[in-house]
């Protein structure tokens, strides 16, 4: 075929229907007709696209309409309000730990964390962090376009922006309401703060699973050091993507079980896998090298996860407790203050006060307060160390008890401890022992919170002291420790026997309890719980207790703590200022702000005078009273030490309270459920082996800081203090008698109360010797026995203080000097009670006469009346008798050799004993008829026989003298202290002695 002559034919028809225009025509009209078909729908696409944004923007705007339109204020404060652990300081600002919290959060600074971690979690949360405004719409759609599709490749569709709206405004409820909210408040979050406190916020809040023991976690500095032991600026790349992987699921990826403990390693994998991906978005973003990312891959977490975490509860178990209750007892306060309210409003309304402190206790685990304490770390270490290795509680008891909290039945208690040391200038609370250990179902602290009987440490603060006071008692007034009755209580001292007339300093330096008694009864009418122990911070007494006598030696019906006594002995120390004993010296927030601050302010309960002669008294127990044991035991020989010792009823609790000028403390031991600390297999007498604990306690703290805790000053002696001469038997001032007795003593008084009348106890008289005790003759006394120019008792004397009454008044001789007194003679008139009693019987006669060179001796009558005895004499046997001598011992010079001898013995009444045995001095023939020895042929010697003044037998005093030799009851004797609760005179526990020492 010709192509050539085809083009061209086709050419030539194309060229003609072309000029005809017949191409051009229709060609217009199919591009007119394209066009308008095109046009009408770009029009309604675009009214499409208008009406269904129109609808969108309707619907988005119908989820927020309730929304309210928030101030930067108010986002900030929602943003910054993340709940955060409060924390807990030792004295110095020395970290102890956090509080308890269901969750455990640390708050950083952006610029303290890793630039790593944030790079992890950024190619994990959100790439275009720093580019979007709060929301990247194509990521929206897309969660959308899935939700809609249900599609099971899902993927989140939140900025680290909208997690955060999501976290602290929002909650985690999925709805579309919920997510247009959460996308509007991003876009306005984003107007408000920039990128740095966004994200330093979103790390800080972000929840991180759990930590080793179990506690939820949040905020990556808590994460890095619950995790790897290491803050959030010092993890490496292996780290730090682990935890950017954990958010997403932080119950899955967490290395720890829910109880605490590493996972297997089956658990370990999903956390390692997610890591594992994590570095693979940061290789893919180019965040890491290839170099890097394979290193890291290879890198082995698990051997970098935390094993054990000791919370502070675990390692600061008491003290953790301790410092919470008390900030969030302040935190009470400060925030019903804030709303206007006192702290006698919250008093007075108990409602009230339980609501605002809900309300403290939940912004003490939310706000992150600092909570900065008293307590020194090192001291506090080195005690629960002491308390840890001390020999000497004695055994574990096995006796059956019920707990009365509970009802349970206890089969075996150990002996617990408690002990606080306080500054005496400033009430802070340097250390205490809450116990000798801690377990969760028994997590009592002693120390603070156990009401106990506070035993003869009460003497001082209820009794001594307050009537110092008042002038009804100096240390040296006598009191006499004589059998006593109140009612149908005898309360007995706690060695089971009575001391007679001794000076206040003595009865409290050996912690008699019957002269405490006695004393207290003439100021309880007072009150002198309200006046002065309500005053030195003892409140859990009761209001009505202060008219119980046994109060005085520590009876109360609920006990009170060992804070509470340690505190009050501080107003001795502070010359009678009470200040209360602290543990919190100020909480503050993160910021620094103060929310609360401890200020002192002393309260005067005592004169200087009074505190001083109370705290010199003390001394004589610590020197060579019921703690005469300590001084041996301490380190520091040459501090001023000054103290009270106490037991309560039956041996259950044993105290002891120490001042120095600087510090006072306290110690204790006793069962929980309270059984006797007797132990006869010990080492240690019980009293000891509290003063032994409070020893090494002391050591302890004393080489920690010597200057605070051992101080080389005394207790300065104030003005108004004088020392006096005093008669011994009265406290008044000495008489010439007195002086010529040998019975003066002198002591410190307060300038105030120094005795001003003469002593009228004594007066000259004839006496006798009765049993060895001068007694004032009596008008049938035989003359040839009296002697004259002796020293009697005065009985107006001894009516006016009741010692009448007494059924021998010897009881009131002490040891102390007895000698002297026992050359005093005692009245035998009408109208007072005599030591002798007239029975109308000759005494027994004497027995084993005997002839030793020119003497007579013979055995005494039993007779406890005899004031002496006679001899009689005859030339030889058979012959009749003579009175030759008397004499008042049991001996007789004779004035000649040869004859026969007999003696007869002699009664205070002048009625005399038949005669003794005969026996023969010298030699005589036999007569051929002798007379027999008992023929009543002689009219003299029978008439002498028979008593004068006969009158009708009266029965004799049943008393039986007391031996000493009484054994120490099983319980411990008395040092009676808790009064029965159906009787509060019921008596109490004795204290026993303690190794040679009395103990109090």
């Amino acid at each position: 075929m010709d192509f050539k002559h085809f083009f061209q034919n086709v050419g030539t028809k194309v060229k003609t229907v072309w000029n005809t225009g017949k191409i051009q025509r229709v060609s217009r009209i199919t591009y007119d007709v394209i066009w308008n078909v095109i046009l009408f729908f770009i029009i309604l696409g675009t009214i499409g696209m208008f009406l269904g944004a129109g609808i969108g923007f309707g619907y988005f705007a119908s989820l927020v309409k309730d929304e309210p339109i928030r101030s930067y204020e108010s986002m900030e404060k929602d943003i910054y309000n993340y709940e955060e652990t409060s924390k807990l300081y030792f004295a110095g600002d020395i970290y102890i730990g956090d509080i308890q919290s269901d969750l455990h959060r640390e708050e950083t600074k952006l610029e303290n964390i890793s630039p790593t971690l944030i790079e992890a979690v950024l190619a994990t949360e959100d790439e275009f962090f720093y580019e979007h405004n709060g929301v990247v719409p194509k990521a929206i759609i897309r969660a959308l376009v899935q939700e809609f599709t249900n599609s099971d490749m899902k993927s989140g569709g939140s900025t680290l922006t909208q997690q955060l709206i999501k976290n602290q405004i929002l909650t985690n409820e999925v709805s579309f309401d919920r997510k247009a909210k959460e996308i509007l408040l991003a876009m306005r979050l984003e107007q408000f703060f920039s990128k740095d406190e966004i994200l330093e916020a979103y790390l800080n809040i972000i929840p991180y699973g759990r930590s080793a023991n179990g506690r939820i976690i949040a905020g990556v500095q808590t994460a890095a050091q619950e995790l790897f032991g290491v803050d959030a600026n010092e993890v490496n790349l292996p780290q730090a993507a682990f935890l950017a992987g954990l958010p997403q699921g932080p119950s899955y990826y967490t290395p720890y079980k829910s109880g605490g403990g590493l996972k297997d390693e089956e658990g370990l994998a999903p956390g390692v896998n997610r890591m594992k991906v994590v570095l693979s978005r940061m290789y893919e973003s180019g965040k890491i090298t290839e170099k890097e990312y394979q290193e890291a891959l290879k890198y082995d977490i698990t051997k970098d996860f935390v094993t054990e975490s000791e919370s502070t509860l675990d390692k600061y178990p008491h003290l953790t407790i301790e410092l919470e209750e008390r900030a969030s007892e302040i935190l009470t306060y400060v925030l019903a203050e804030k709303d206007g309210y006192t702290k006698e409003d919250l008093d007075d309304n108990h409602e009230l006060k339980e609501e605002y402190a809900i309300l403290a206790n939940r912004d003490l685990r939310r706000n992150g307060y600092n909570i900065h304490s008293t307590i020194d770390k090192d001291i506090y270490d080195a005690w629960q160390e002491v308390a840890k290795n001390f020999k000497h509680y004695g055994p574990d008891s096995t006796k059956q008890v019920v707990d009365p909290s509970t009802g349970e039945v206890i089969e075996r208690q150990r002996v617990e401890a408690a002990a606080e040391l306080i500054e005496n200038s400033t009430g802070r609370i340097i250390s205490f022992l809450g116990g000798r250990g801690f377990s969760y179902d028994n997590q009592l602290n002693y120390a603070t919170r156990a009401k106990r009987s506070n035993g003869s440490t009460m003497k001082p603060l209820l009794v001594f002291a307050p009537a110092m006071e008042k002038g009804v008692v100096q240390p040296g007034t006598p009191i006499a420790d004589v059998e006593t009755s109140w009612g149908s209580w005898t309360p007995q001292n706690f060695d089971n026997s009575y001391h007679g007339i001794l000076p206040v300093r003595n009865h409290l330096m050996n912690s008699y309890n019957v002269p405490a008694i006695k004393v207290y009864t003439q100021i309880m009418n007072d009150n002198p719980v309200e006046q002065y122990l309500r005053k030195m911070g003892i409140t859990s007494i009761g209001d009505d207790e202060y008219a119980h006598q046994a109060l005085a030696i520590g009876g109360t019906s609920t006990g009170i703590t060992i804070e509470e006594n340690t505190n009050a002995y501080v107003t001795f120390a502070n010359g009678g200022n009470f200040v209360d004993a602290y543990m919190i010296e100020k909480i503050t927030t993160q910021d620094g702000e103060v929310v609360y601050e401890h200020k002192s302010e002393p309260v005067e309960v005592f004169t200087p005078q009074t505190s001083y002669l109370t705290l010199d008294m003390m001394r004589d127990v610590v020197k060579q009273g019921s703690a005469s044991y300590l001084p041996g035991q301490l380190k520091y020989k040459n501090v001023d030490w000054a103290g009270k010792t106490g037991t309560s009823q039956y041996t259950h609790d044993v105290h002891f309270v120490g001042s120095n000028p600087n510090v006072t403390m306290g110690a204790w031991l006793g069962y929980r459920i309270g059984q006797s600390l007797v132990c006869d297999s010990c080492e240690l007498h019980h009293t000891n082996r509290n003063l032994k604990l409070w020893a090494e306690l002391i050591n302890v703290a004393s080489d920690i800081n010597p200057d605070l805790i051992a101080p080389s000053e005394k207790f300065q002696r104030p003005d108004g203090i004088v020392s006096r001469s005093y008669c011994a038997t009265s406290g008044m001032l000495p008489s010439d008698l007195c002086n010529e007795a040998g019975l003066v003593s002198s002591d410190i008084f307060n300038a105030k109360f120094v005795p001003t009348q003469v002593d009228d106890s004594l007066r000259r008289g004839s006496y006798v010797l009765v049993d060895g005790k001068a007694v004032l003759a009596g008008p049938n006394t035989p003359k040839e026995f009296i002697q004259d120019d002796g020293l009697s008792f005065n009985p107006e004397w001894l009516i006016r203080n009741q010692y009448d009454k007494l059924r021998d008044i010897t009881q009131l001789f002490p040891s102390i000097r007895r000698e002297a007194w026992e050359k005093i003679t005692i009245p035998n008139t009408k109208g007072f009670n005599s030591m002798i009693n007239d029975d109308g019987v000759a005494p027994k006669a004497p027995s084993s006469l005997k002839n030793s060179g020119m003497s007579l001796t013979w055995n005494a009558s039993s007779s406890k009346d005899v004031v002496g005895y006679r001899i009689f004499r005859a030339n030889e046997p058979g012959e009749s008798f003579k009175l030759i001598g008397s004499s008042i011992e049991t001996k007789f010079t004779l004035p000649s050799g040869t004859g026969v001898y007999h003696v007869k013995a002699v009664d205070y009444f002048g009625l005399e004993s038949k005669a003794s045995e005969e026996i023969v001095i010298g030699d005589f023939a036999e007569s051929e008829e002798p007379d027999k020895p008992d023929k009543p042929d002689n009219k003299d010697n029978k008439d002498k026989d028979k008593p004068k003044n006969p009158k009708p037998n009266t029965p004799k005093d049943p008393e039986k003298p007391n031996t000493g030799d009484e054994e120490e009851p099983v319980d411990g004797g008395g040092d009676n202290t808790e009064p029965n609760p159906n009787n509060p005179q019921d008596p109490g526990e004795q204290e026993p002695p303690g190794d040679g020492e009395d103990e109090g």
